[in-house]
């Protein structure tokens, strides 16, 4: 089969194209034909940096997956050959070695961690979920519990995170604010759900908090962005309120929150795959995903720009370059 290769660590030029031999699954996998695949800001860090949930080159990347049961193995219970599902299921080292990813025609994954993918959508716009909604859903309905009422604020609220954390925040009754960079993405944060969008590139942190609490804090902050932004987010937490962040690789002054009495969670979606714990968790996530989406109440926000598998260097150069507006996909046909 056709795989796009990491040979070694480095930047997007890395990729090259090779066959691979195609794998049979064994008790518990799926082997799915890939349709589609997203790229993820953790497929841009296990690309570049050896970090511990970086596969040992040559590797195969990307954990989201769209796409069709090829074969179903022993104990794969659940899923007929045939059916078209979604997921993020591979693309780092797991706890038993190395899972390759979804950049190639086929693709292995163990069966808890998929799910039907969403009627509604096609190939293409389901691979833009599994990561993102796990992520999000995670911290706003396990780490925290999100009320009628409670004003929550989603920091970058059209990122790929950020985008179904806004959506999610909506359904749960939450009054939602955001922040984002342009007028542009604050039309966009809107019409996915969010009640008020502050410009952070024109606002700063103190700011944001006496406009729109009165000083008085907000009851829940998810940080999709990291570095100063959680700082500030540290500085706009209601005294006893919580922050979750997904981007917690960085040294920080805790006094602000200390000071609050606050609480800081942090939501890393790979633990299934590099621990082992709880991988059913993610499939029965991701069938509650697909149903919102087919319900028409979550939908993903897609770049427009289309590219195919051997077009993944300039994929993953216009997400590190800053240039994706929602989701960046690779269709596999």
């Amino acid at each position: 089969m056709k795989a796009m290769i990491v040979p070694q660590l480095g930047g997007a030029d890395v990729f090259e194209p090779r066959e691979v031999e195609k794998p049979s699954p064994g008790p518990g996998q799926l082997l799915i034909r890939v349709k589609a695949t997203s790229v993820n800001p953790i497929d841009v860090k296990v690309r570049s940096i050896a970090l511990p949930m970086t596969p040992d080159p040559p590797s195969i990347l990307h954990g989201d997956v769209a796409g069709i049961v090829e074969e179903v193995g022993p104990r794969a219970y659940g899923f007929i050959r045939g059916q078209e599902v979604y997921g993020c299921a591979g693309g780092i080292k797991g706890i038993d070695g190395d899972l390759p990813g979804a950049l190639a025609e086929f693709m292995l994954v163990d069966h808890r961690l998929m799910a039907r993918k969403p009627r509604s959508l096609d190939f293409r716009a389901a691979a833009a979920l599994p990561l993102v909604s796990l992520t999000a859903w995670l911290a706003l309905h396990e780490k925290v519990r999100i009320t009628r009422g409670m004003n929550v604020l989603v920091q970058g609220g059209t990122g790929g995170v950020g985008h179904i954390a806004v959506q999610l925040a909506h359904l749960a009754g939450a009054k939602v604010f955001t922040t984002i960079s342009s007028d542009r993405k604050a039309a966009i944060a809107t019409e996915l759900g969010a009640d008020v969008a502050i410009n952070y590139t024109t606002t700063t942190a103190d700011e944001i908090l006496d406009t729109n609490t009165g000083g008085r804090g907000f009851d829940i902050i998810f940080d999709t962005v990291g570095g100063e932004v959680l700082d500030g987010s540290f500085r706009m937490i209601k005294p006893q309120g919580e922050i979750i962040t997904i981007v917690g690789a960085n040294q920080h002054h805790l006094g602000p929150l200390y000071l609050k009495g606050a609480t800081l969670h942090t939501v890393l979606m790979l633990v299934p795959m590099m621990y082992g714990i709880e991988p059913e968790k993610h499939g029965k996530i991701l069938a509650k995903i697909a149903q919102l989406v087919d319900n028409k109440r979550l939908s993903p926000l897609l770049d427009e720009e289309i590219f195919g598998l051997d077009q993944v260097a300039r994929a993953h150069q216009k997400l590190e370059e800053g240039r994706a507006l929602g989701k960046v996909v690779i269709t596999i046909d």
